[in-house]
């Protein structure tokens, strides 16, 4: 093999080999092709390999999939012309907008710096404004939504997503009253004690608004454990759903002990 044909097949991965470097399962990258997302060249052996265009669209994939877009919505943006262009900028806008909110968390953190080294207390406030903009960045129920959709349309059909949206009275409310709830409990977690009497009287309220909430059946909780499965093998997903896996875990302790007592 010539020093140039060498050259070329080091420009080209295995499925084995893309999968790893870029931190995908090959079952993704077979999705992807079942889709018309990315089309892997062929050896003469008929063995998938991914070149540089193959791979510079699996970025361009993984790049909005972790924006929260669904399939559909990233074959169509990919369907345009200069696609890379339009990921790029879309990354950065998103880029711009993380950097945006860290700059605004150094200040919050700086603040309470110089609020101590003058001999001033932390107020409540301050601490909780700390929590929920340094401590840990939560995505709101909307952001986690988006977050989930592409690991959702694997398993759940249009028809069951549309039945379980018409079991919502007011999606809008629930929205706005789980995010607040999640902001309390990232609180009362950070101070470390779920049977305190905070995290009792929040395990109630927890329990009265998840009361309400419609039960899905046996197949659909399934389907939505192969949601989590899926997403949590993504390594950028995976990030953020152990931020709410450690408040979940909090939550459920809390009212484990409240039910207990309860009883």
């Amino acid at each position: 093999m010539s020093q140039s044909d060498h050259q070329k097949a080091a420009m080209h991965l295995r499925p084995t080999e893309t999968a790893a470097r870029f931190g995908v399962s090959i079952k993704a990258l077979r999705l992807y092709e079942s889709r018309g997302l990315l089309k892997p060249l062929r050896t003469e052996a008929g063995w998938r390999t991914y070149g540089p265009d193959q791979i510079a669209r699996l970025h361009q994939i993984l790049a909005l999939k972790r924006m929260g877009l669904s399939l559909a919505r990233i074959g169509e943006i990919l369907a345009g012309p200069d696609s890379l262009a339009a990921v790029l900028a879309l990354q950065a806008d998103a880029l711009a907008r993380d950097r945006e909110k860290l700059s605004q968390a150094l200040v919050l953190v700086q603040t309470a710096q110089a609020k101590l080294a003058s001999g001033q207390a932390l107020t409540i406030d301050d601490l909780a404004n700390l929590s929920r903009e340094t401590v840990m960045t939560r995505p709101s129920a909307e952001e986690l939504g988006r977050m989930l959709m592409p690991f959702a349309e694997r398993h759940i059909t249009p028809e069951e997503k549309a039945a379980m949206k018409a079991k919502v009275a007011n999606r809008e409310q629930v929205a706005r009253d789980w995010n607040e709830l999640m902001a309390e409990w990232q609180t009362l977690m950070l101070e470390g004690d779920p049977t305190s009497p905070a995290a009792q009287e929040m395990a109630r309220r927890w329990s009265a608004f998840v009361g309400q909430l419609p039960v899905p059946d046996a197949e659909i909780k399934s389907k939505e454990k192969a949601i989590i499965k899926d997403a949590m093998n993504d390594p950028a997903t995976a990030e953020k759903l152990a931020r709410y896996q450690e408040i979940g875990a909090f939550a459920q302790k809390a009212t484990e002990h409240w039910k207990s007592v309860a009883k």
